[in-house]
């Protein structure tokens, strides 16, 4: 790639270096455009309104280290969009190769098909390598729930330690979201990425023109070639067949910008979680790693959570990103002047931001090292407070309900302001001697005790499996 303007990933490392990246690079799209113009000549060959060999040409020139992307870039200055000089260059590149096939490329087409397919084909590329890193995520997080089934951990909310939890149920809440992320790629990689098939205006008329003057197979049916054409040209890529031509009707592109910003979201809980539970007071888990990684410039002995940050930075573009692909449905006319044009990078970026995610999320998951024995000494740091819901249920039936909770908000902080625990405040309370039993106070205040539905509900979430992404 040329040095000038090349992003090499420099304030973007998330995606540095990931499949993906390399599955949407400015080469990529533009052999996904190439693709589509293949595609689109052997839709028509096969239809008998284009010649065979025109389209074997065609399809064997579509190469896309043949053409200079920098030059093209730069063609794109004068036209508003890379596909003017592409067809330009392309049939030149036909020609060398066969001149009588060149007059065939990008027959009766339109700049925004070739690129709305091309954009499509690369999404559709992009995907599979995000579903598949999804599946391991998944997988890795299913191990880490089964494991941690009845590990006992501190829930938190709002920062503060509410009531005991599993880290396992932590884990299997982790793990749905990373399937209902992978359900709606899954969705919009079978039926939300079509072809753009619409001819200059979104009536086909260019192919239809063009096929009527080479058809010969008796009175020309434009109803029933436009259906044959377009399930051609579906099978050609393997893409979506549309409804009707969407040059203005960018719900694919919505979509799918939904799609993967709830899927950098959802990674992004994972990823603040683990920077949580990483703190060095917490230290209930932390990222795997070779010597070196999360190293700081000026501080020796610190070891970064560098996973989750990249995680969380994608998770922190992405809904900003799609937000911006959502606006684009507001568009003008059969085809915008700007809004189509705005698509682009911001679609890139999404598929690369997800993706780099999705990647990096791999290795957390199946990396991850958990401590149990922190876990425990953490749900002790209340003092027994951790569990006075369960003290105020206990009570409410012996003293009333509202006498219990105002006795236990008291409790409580007296046991804060006085370093003490809660239970040795609550057996000196004389509103509750002789209300609990000699040793019952004593199990009631043992968190590990006191963690609800949490294994029977990690075990229905496991019940089920991994589908096939």
């Amino acid at each position: 790639m040329s040095a000038v303007g090349a992003d090499a990933g420099l304030l973007s490392p998330v995606r540095a270096g990931t499949p993906v990246e390399a599955a949407t690079t400015d080469e990529a799209w533009l052999q996904a455009m190439l693709d589509a113009e293949a595609a689109l000549a052997r839709a028509q060959a096969s239809l008998g309104t284009l010649p065979a060999d025109a389209a074997a040409a065609i399809t064997a020139a579509a190469r896309a280290d043949r053409l200079d992307v920098r030059a093209l870039a730069r063609a794109a200055r004068e036209t508003a969009n890379p596909v003017v000089g592409l067809v330009a260059a392309f049939t030149a590149v036909v020609a060398a190769d066969d001149p009588a096939a060149a007059e065939y490329v990008h027959r009766g087409s339109t700049s925004q098909d070739i690129l709305d397919t091309g954009a499509m084909l690369v999404a559709a590329r992009a995907l599979d390598i995000v579903l598949g890193d999804l599946r391991r995520t998944a997988d890795a997080l299913a191990a880490l729930a089964a494991a941690h089934r009845d590990t006992p951990q501190a829930g938190r909310t709002l920062a503060l330690h509410a009531v005991p939890t599993t880290f396992g149920l932590k884990a299997a809440g982790w793990r749905r979201l990373v399937l209902d992320s992978a359900d709606r790629l899954a969705r919009v990689r079978r039926d939300g990425l079509p072809v753009s098939l619409g001819g200059a205006a979104g009536t086909l008329a260019g192919y239809l023109q063009y096929a009527e003057l080479d058809s010969s197979d008796g009175p020309f049916d434009p109803a029933g070639y436009t259906e044959r054409l377009i399930e051609a040209y579906a099978a050609e890529t393997g893409l979506a067949r549309p409804e009707l031509p969407w040059h203005a009707l960018r719900t694919p592109l919505a979509d799918l910008g939904a799609a993967l910003a709830h899927t950098a979201a959802s990674l992004g809980k994972i990823a603040a979680d683990v920077q949580v539970m990483s703190r060095t007071e917490i230290g209930e888990a932390h990222e795997p790693g070779p010597a070196g990684r999360g190293a700081s410039s000026a501080m020796p002995h610190k070891r970064n959570p560098v996973l989750a940050t990249l995680i969380r930075s994608a998770a922190h573009q992405v809904p900003l990103l799609a937000t911006g692909l959502t606006q684009c449905l507001t568009t003008e006319d059969e085809r915008s002047a700007g809004a189509w044009h705005a698509e682009w990078l911001l679609l890139r970026e999404c598929l690369r931001l997800a993706g780099g995610a999705a990647h990096t999320a791999v290795e957390l998951a199946e990396g991850l090292t958990v401590h149990p024995r922190r876990m425990r000494d953490n749900l002790a740091l209340t003092g027994g407070a951790l569990v006075s819901e369960r003290i105020a249920a206990v009570l409410a039936p012996r003293i009333g309900k509202a006498d219990a909770r105002r006795l236990l908000t008291r409790a409580s902080a007296q046991a804060g302001e006085e370093g003490r625990t809660l239970g040795s405040v609550l057996a000196e309370l004389p509103e509750l001697q002789g209300v609990f039993g000699p040793d019952e106070l004593a199990a009631l205040l043992d968190p590990t005790q006191y963690t609800g539905a949490a294994g029977p509900l990690v075990d229905r979430a496991l019940k089920r499996g991994t589908p096939p992404l």
